[in-house]
């Protein structure tokens, strides 16, 4: 089976459900004050910043919009991510821009009460994500973690990529 990478911009278009969304220039929100608020509290935010999918040091840009809302233990993280990778088409060994969208919806539990300050305990599962002691979620590994799931098996340059040309 082989996955199509096209060489097109992805466009971001922001609904209105997402209407109070709020900015950031980075992969990493303060939740202090989602995490003091009642079961279902939330908040929106649009999101951009680097992320490295090829752990040789090169990073490449990430964006996009999630919500994260308030559960009886955690802050659970809803949204749709674009980010583009250089990827190398199977049949041509040539490289290109390969466009990917991630749908994530990841559970994140706080490391400390943020009223009281005292520590809770992390589930079992060792995958989890956590919110460290500062009330701050930093979405860049769950962003790479999708990321790198989403990288094509055999990406193309185009579906009608004719592989290596010989020349004789």
């Amino acid at each position: 089976m082989t996955a199509f990478c096209s060489n097109r911009t992805v466009t971001v278009i922001i609904d209105k459900a997402f209407s109070g969304i709020k900015a950031m220039n980075t992969m990493q929100i303060n939740v202090s004050q989602l995490l003091k608020e009642g079961i279902g509290s939330v908040r929106d935010y649009e999101i951009s910043g680097t992320i490295d999918t090829t752990d040789s040091g090169g990073s490449s840009p990430i964006r996009g919009e999630v919500r994260l809302m308030r559960t009886s233990r955690s802050i659970l993280v809803k949204g749709k991510l674009y980010v583009t990778i250089d990827a190398t088409c199977s049949r041509c060994l040539k490289t290109f821009d390969c466009p990917l969208t991630l749908d994530i919806e990841e559970e994140f539990f706080p490391v400390l009460d943020a009223s009281s300050g005292t520590p809770l305990p992390l589930p079992d599962e060792p995958s989890s994500f956590s919110i460290d002691e500062h009330q701050v979620l930093d979405l860049s590994e769950a962003a790479r973690q999708y990321a790198i799931l989403a990288i094509p098996m055999k990406p193309l340059c185009r579906n009608d990529c004719p592989g290596m040309q010989l020349n004789s």
